[in-house]
């Protein structure tokens, strides 16, 4: 049992700087299986050992994407680590052979906790959003179900699965970000409404938005041109603006 301060430390620097130099990188299977397992922060960072191993030492772990869609929570936008954690996912779920329903779940999953998210994350996870549809087209049902979410009395999907599979994401609709391009940040509202035309077939590419801060989406607002809108206004006269009222004879804004 390590701190978690140290499980941290150990994590961060582990898939570059420990597992190249090792002659025998599977002696860590258990380590990462076990930090794996632990949930949060600790989880988040023992994705890179574990695609390592899994991509170069042929690791079998039976119920990793189980877990993997576990570790989505509404945490999962705010965390220091967000970057590393959404580009390995992308790495995760860029394989074609995946069943539907699994992608439908991250898909719905990650659709449903960007209801909260703030307009940083999410000028990043749309793309992402989009970019599994173009690689698994039979997730489309999401978005050209017909009739469309209007038709629908309820979601059908369950939030509190555990398993992706019993999720029901397939049966449902993408509202959520039908919901998304009403949202006040007008970059947010333009990305959303990309899917309401049909996708290309080149994928977007999300590395320079993966450590997009609200900083730098304030610092851009900011130093946008202000646009002067010319306006036709007529000169208030009396108390209450009305040329003729009784207030006009008695009082004046001078």
């Amino acid at each position: 049992q390590l701190p978690t301060g140290l499980y941290k430390k150990v994590l961060v620097i582990l898939h570059d700087s420990v597992l190249p130099y090792m002659n025998e990188p599977t002696l860590m299977m258990d380590f990462l299986t076990v930090a794996y397992g632990i949930g949060g922060a600790i989880s988040l960072l023992a994705l890179n050992g574990l695609f390592i191993l899994i991509h170069q030492h042929n690791l079998e772990y039976p119920d990793f994407y189980k877990k993997l869609y576990n570790l989505l929570d509404p945490s999962i936008y705010h965390v220091k680590y967000r970057a590393r954690f959404f580009h390995l996912t992308d790495l995760f779920l860029s394989s074609s052979h995946l069943p539907a329903y699994l992608v439908a779940a991250f898909i719905k999953r990650l659709s449903r906790l960007a209801l909260t998210a703030p307009p940083e994350s999410l000028l990043m996870i749309i793309p992402f959003i989009c970019n599994l549809f173009r690689r698994h087209p039979a997730c489309k049902v999401l978005v050209h179900r017909p009739g469309g979410p209007g038709d629908m009395s309820e979601d059908p999907y369950i939030m509190e699965a555990e398993e992706p599979s019993e999720s029901r994401a397939l049966e449902s609709s993408l509202w959520e970000i039908q919901s998304l391009q009403n949202h006040y940040h007008p970059d947010v509202a333009k990305a959303a409404a990309v899917l309401n035309q049909s996708l290309s077939e080149m994928e977007d590419d999300i590395s320079g938005l993966l450590e997009l801060s609200g900083y730098e989406l304030f610092d851009k607002e900011v130093k946008k041109k202000a646009i002067d809108v010319p306006l036709e206004f007529e000169q208030i006269r009396g108390l209450f603006g009305k040329k003729n009222d009784i207030f006009a004879e008695h009082f004046s804004l001078d």
